[in-house]
């Protein structure tokens, strides 16, 4: 007999965008209509601690049982204390999933350390079941083989025929996770606790040891779901499933928990390490080859006669959109001026390498606005300026300085706001460069002496960019760029990465660590992190073990009190250290109670860009160029749904397609009347016509909202989850928990 768990994957959660933590169980979904048996059981081997929309994802999967059996000993914090043999309900965000978790003795390598079930093995398991005090008469072993992937041990059928023929307790049965678990729930479900919060992760520190391709596969799982909502807009084709499901195979793979050898930080250059890594990093790559592939098949243009030089600016998200816009170089025919589809002017720049940008403002949602390229002067409107004799950068809202000893910048100032957002009373600045061999903060380095220049001049970009010698890398390229009409500051941050030569790289002058600090001056301020589909204030809303070393983040983090604050966008790097240089564990740690145990109030956090600390499996070097980006963007009082639509919108642009034929109608006419429920994903039905809609309640406050059709005829909108199906009937009329997420079907009325 064969029974089937629902995760793809033992994946390392915290590295995964919203659908791509969905696409996670919904293979699940697939077996189990194909065989008629549905999976409501999931099971993770390996892995200590799991994002908390793991809950969601799962609930959208149908999914109730949760077999977590991490590693037993190894940089696991004290997951172990605080869970082995004590099952609970782990509540989801939105404090209407919940899915039963039990951690069994010894996690899921009991049989790599005992080797064979024997009668003095149930001796022990017994005599530590009464000194623990396990109050429950149903208990659970995993039995995974003698080693990492490994068979199956037929031995143990033989061992339990003889022990339950010759004994009357205990008894055991060879078992799935879903009728253990099942059993276990009809007898004690209604006494288990119930625990609510983040289980963060501690295993996603390893994926900064490959931070361009960690780059590359945030990138990608942005582009897959932005492809499909493209194509849901525009269905240029039909809709190729498979395609998409191949893509999707891609990503989850490269954020699987196997990164390389178990030699790889002892022999970087055995055979075995390299190749590998080459199989990990075929992950990253593929799933960039097929992104970007899929995005330009959605954007393909139609077959209509081509329109004099022009474009179509498309919105895959569910509120009207104002955003920079690169255009493709072969679009413009040359020219730099760009009306609009009223035929008034937009603010439009040539940039120092020629590309053309243009300000798009209020793009529809689920719409496209056309722009058109004609001869003539770029339109100016507001100004931004920057003069790299004083460090400066202005635009007609925001003022920046940097400190022309380091680059970092030292002075943010909103209009209406008479204070600096930067606390530089520690001697850091915002996008500070911090370098640390070791694990001593004594030995903490910083770029060498800076030479600021101009980048972008202006009117609409202005940029300055900061070189600099720095420890760990061949040269140090930040560039600082402000936008006339809008409220943000972008950052690009080059590491040209140095390869850390070392002749042991377990010793710690052979670890490393690469870091941005963020320091800010917000009085009082609340950091809050946001993770994919939920919203986290680190310690206050942890699950008990979760790691506070480091946390791992989908696209933001925030500091605000009740009047202001600063978001802060990620596109590239995950790991964010909280309140100090947190992270310095290297190799094993076994001991759980190194691991940091509190995490104060604080307005001060660091991205964890780039790192080496494991013993093995991650890589032992990296090397080349990386570009990590950040955004920073003022605001008044704390709005949970805004940081969270400025984040989607951060991985998921405004896409350009070359305009053919007349203007494009509203493809998808619909509309979602409340600004805290964002379309986090859209696509085409995989069986069937119609449209699938994730639908998610970023607020803090629970919400009604309602879909209304307004094109032609009538539509009909069906709950649904990660099957597709139609399951209920509803009039389009939505009630959300905070942060509770639904999966809508819609149906367009058959034409007559």
């Amino acid at each position: 007999r064969v029974a089937l768990n629902g995760l793809y994957f033992n994946e390392l959660t915290g590295l995964c965008r919203p659908e791509e933590l969905l696409r996670l169980c919904r293979w699940a979904v697939e077996l189990g209509r194909e065989t008629g048996v549905p999976v409501d059981a999931a099971m993770i081997s390996d892995v200590p601690g799991y994002t908390w929309a793991t809950v969601t994802a799962m609930a959208q999967a149908g999914i109730r049982y949760f077999s977590v059996a991490p590693n037993y000993f190894d940089r696991i914090g004290d997951i172990l204390v605080q869970w082995e043999n004590k099952p609970f309900y782990w509540v989801g965000p939105s404090g209407e999933d919940k899915v039963l978790v039990w951690i069994p003795w010894r996690g899921y390598a009991l049989s790599h350390l005992v080797r064979r079930l024997s009668p003095e093995l149930v001796d022990e398991y017994q005599d530590y079941l009464d000194e623990t005090g396990f109050p429950y008469d149903i208990a659970y072993i995993r039995w995974s083989g003698h080693g990492d992937n490994a068979v199956p041990d037929p031995a143990i059928c033989d061992f339990i025929r003889d022990w339950n023929t010759t004994h009357a307790w205990p008894r055991f049965i060879i078992s799935s996770t879903s009728e253990a678990f099942r059993a276990f729930e009809k007898r004690y479900g209604d006494q288990l606790p119930e625990a609510r919060g983040d289980w963060t992760p501690y295993w996603e520190d390893g994926a900064g040891s490959s931070a361009l391709e960690t780059a590359l596969n945030r990138a990608s799982s942005d582009r897959v779901a932005q492809a499909e909502a493209l194509w849901a807009l525009r269905r240029p084709a039909p809709w190729p499933a498979e395609t998409f499901l191949d893509a999707w195979r891609l990503v989850l793979a490269y954020s699987e928990h196997t990164w390389g050898a178990w030699c790889s930080v002892t022999e970087p250059l055995r055979q075995e390490t390299l190749d590998q890594w080459a199989i990990k990093h075929s992950y990253a790559a593929g799933a960039d080859f097929a992104s970007r592939d899929l995005l330009e098949r959605a954007r393909a243009p139609s077959p209509a006669p081509e329109a004099d030089p022009a474009m179509d600016v498309w919105n895959t998200a569910s509120w009207p959109r104002t955003e920079l816009v690169v255009v493709p170089r072969d679009y413009a025919a040359g020219r730099s001026r760009v009306l609009d589809d009223r035929g008034q002017p937009v603010p439009s720049q040539r940039l120092r390498h020629g590309d053309l940008v243009v300000l798009a403002r209020d793009v529809p949602p689920l719409a496209a606005r056309r722009y058109r390229f004609v001869e003539g002067p770029p339109h100016v409107e507001g100004r931004a300026e920057a003069d790299p004799a004083q460090g400066l950068l202005r635009n007609d809202r925001l003022t920046v300085r940097l400190d022309p000893a380091t680059g970092a910048i030292v002075e943010l100032r909103v209009a209406g706001h008479d204070a600096n957002l930067v606390d530089t009373s520690e001697g850091e600045g915002l996008n500070d460069y911090l370098y640390l061999i070791g694990d001593r903060l004594e030995d903490l380095q910083r770029n060498g002496p800076v030479k600021i220049r101009l980048g972008e001049r202006g009117p609409l970009v202005a940029s300055l960019i900061v070189e600099s010698d720095a420890p760990g890398c061949r040269r140090l390229i930040r560039e600082v760029r402000v936008t006339a009409g809008l409220d943000q500051v972008e950052l690009f941050n080059l590491v040209d990465k140095e390869r850390l030569v070392a002749d042991n790289y377990r010793a710690a002058h052979g670890k490393e660590s690469v870091n941005f600090a963020f320091p800010f001056a917000v009085p009082e301020g609340v950091l809050r992190l946001g993770l994919p589909l939920a919203v986290i204030r680190p310690d206050r809303d942890q699950l008990a073990s979760g790691c506070k070393n480091w946390f791992t983040v989908g696209r933001w983090a925030d500091v605000s009190n009740d009047r202001f604050g600063v978001t802060w966008l990620t596109l590239d790097a995950p790991l964010v250290e909280v309140g100090g240089l947190t992270a310095r564990l290297l190799n094993s740690q076994t001991n759980p109670d190194v691991w940091r145990k509190k995490v104060e109030p604080t307005q001060r956090f660091y991205s964890w860009a780039m790192n080496n600390h494991w013993g093995t499996n991650y890589r032992a070097w990296q090397e080349g160029p990386v570009l990590f980006r950040y955004v920073l963007i003022p605001h008044g009082a704390w709005d949970q749904a805004a940081a969270a639509r400025l984040a989607l919108a951060s991985g998921q642009p405004l896409v350009p397609v070359r305009a053919r034929g007349p203007a494009p109608d509203n493809t998808l006419p619909l509309t979602i009347d409340h600004p805290g429920v964002l379309l986090t994903g859209l696509k085409p039905a995989d069986r069937g016509d119609g449209w699938i809609l994730r639908l998610w309640n970023a607020s803090d406050q629970p919400v009604r909202t309602r879909l209304e059709w307004t094109g032609p005829g009538q539509a009909g909108f069906w709950l649904s989850d990660l099957s597709e199906e139609p399951w209920e009937r509803i009039d389009g009329a939505l009630a959300f928990p905070p942060m509770g997420l639904k999966t809508v079907r819609v149906e367009p009325a058959p034409a007559r």
